[in-house]
């Protein structure tokens, strides 16, 4: 009786305490080049837009907290999640709302940097724009989110790169001025008093995240909710490439994948790349796209009947795609 009413109390106590763990899986997934809830994941105004086929889909890894420990055993044992601590995600100190936030600055940080790259990979005009002002932004009450910068002193700037050039002259504390335009109004010039670089201190720092945008009269637009993260760089760089440029870039196919990218189109490494494949071979992928340095994990533990693709850049997933489309076999992860 006495072991029988302490397996009741360890039952009890499993199924209702949740443990200090959170399961790792496959989570949503969507076309980059179909719609959600009846919004384009992927717009463009201003712009010529050409019909697509096929799917571009970017992979999630979902993330199951709250769970008994019982619960936990049981994915466990399923074979499809794997369990982590739970301050690997959300660290002591910061709560739920702060991680959420974060991961959502992320994403749309991915947003801005997926445009960029497709806007200089398909070499269309553009212009240098305020992102976002940090926190305690030197530049607060002067630049705002939208501002378009046109020259640092006499240096005219018409990439982010460009602005960093110009801006490298500069010293904290020393007034710059800046050519800027607002909305419709006529360019203007305004003085921003940089302050120290907080990765060092000798450089001057705007207190700005400047990003890429197109050409005055165009629009790019990314509309997804309920993801964070960067890792749908890519895809959503695809998409762009494929819906502002005659022919469908898949063939057809219907092509899942990940990874960061950056402005200049550099393909990084993502987290959960195993519960990523399974759920696009899941909905029926046939190719995937690997970044370069999860490569050698994703052959590993790739799904029967999914081809892999290893790219490193957005030039070369196109370029991939594009040998794919016309019968070949593109560099794949071994």
């Amino acid at each position: 009786m006495t072991a029988v009413l302490v397996l009741l109390a360890l039952t009890a106590v499993g199924t209702v305490v949740p443990a200090p763990v959170v399961a790792l899986g496959p989570g949503p997934t969507f076309d980059t080049l179909g719609e959600v809830e009846g919004t384009p994941v992927v717009s463009a105004e201003g712009l010529p837009t050409y019909p697509t086929t096929g799917h571009l889909n970017m992979t999630t890894v979902g993330v199951t907290d709250g769970i008994s420990t019982l619960r936990a055993l049981g994915l466990w044992a399923s074979g499809t999640y794997r369990l982590a601590p739970r301050w690997s995600l959300y660290p002591p100190g910061e709560s739920t709302e702060q991680v959420t936030q974060a991961n959502q600055q992320e994403f749309d940080g991915s947003i801005a940097n997926a445009e960029a790259a497709a806007l200089n990979h398909l070499r269309l005009p553009t212009r240098v724009t305020v992102g976002a002002l940090t926190d305690d932004s030197p530049s607060a009450g002067v630049l705002e989110p939208g501002d378009e910068i046109r020259a640092v002193g006499a240096t005219p700037v018409t990439s982010v790169q460009g602005l960093l050039d110009a801006m490298g002259a500069a010293r904290p504390g020393q007034p710059v001025t800046l050519t800027v335009r607002r909305g419709d109004a006529a360019p203007r010039q305004v003085t921003v008093t940089p302050a120290a670089h907080p990765d060092d201190p000798a450089r001057a720092f705007l207190g700005i995240t400047p990003a890429t945008s197109p050409a005055e009269g165009q629009e790019l637009a990314i509309t997804l909710g309920d993801v964070g993260g960067p890792s749908a760089g890519l895809m959503f760089s695809l998409a762009l490439v494929d819906k502002l440029t005659p022919g469908p870039l898949t063939g057809g196919r219907f092509v899942a994948g990940t990874g960061t990218i950056d402005a200049e189109g550099r393909v990084g490494p993502i987290s959960g790349i195993r519960f990523k494949m399974l759920k696009a071979r899941e909905v029926g992928a046939q190719t995937f796209l690997v970044p370069a340095a999860n490569c050698t994990e994703a052959a590993e533990d790739a799904p029967d009947g999914l081809q892999l693709v290893r790219v490193g850049t957005l030039d070369e997933a196109v370029g991939a795609l594009t040998t794919l489309d016309t019968g070949g076999t593109p560099a794949g992860c071994s």
